[in-house]
């Protein structure tokens, strides 16, 4: 019995911890926060606005500069 009540608070205060961290959230910073990970590809962020029209606010790829060269690990 004490094992279900535990579990209940611990379901109710990871719930309010959500409703409070996303209380100040508008719907349109959700939206835009949803098509982050879109942004750092122009290719995929045009595809999704294609697809969804909606607008990605898509940022330029880094270049390298020069006598700097970029690592893929």
């Amino acid at each position: 019995m004490l094992e279900i009540v535990l579990n209940m608070l611990g379901v109710t205060g990871l719930w309010l911890a959500v409703e409070y961290c996303l209380k100040a959230q508008t719907p349109e910073s959700l939206e835009e926060a949803s098509l982050m990970p879109f942004a750092d590809d122009p290719e995929v962020a045009r595809r999704v606005e294609l697809a969804t029209g909606k607008v990605v606010k898509a940022v330029a790829p880094e270049v390298p500069k020069p006598g700097w060269i970029n690592l893929d690990m």
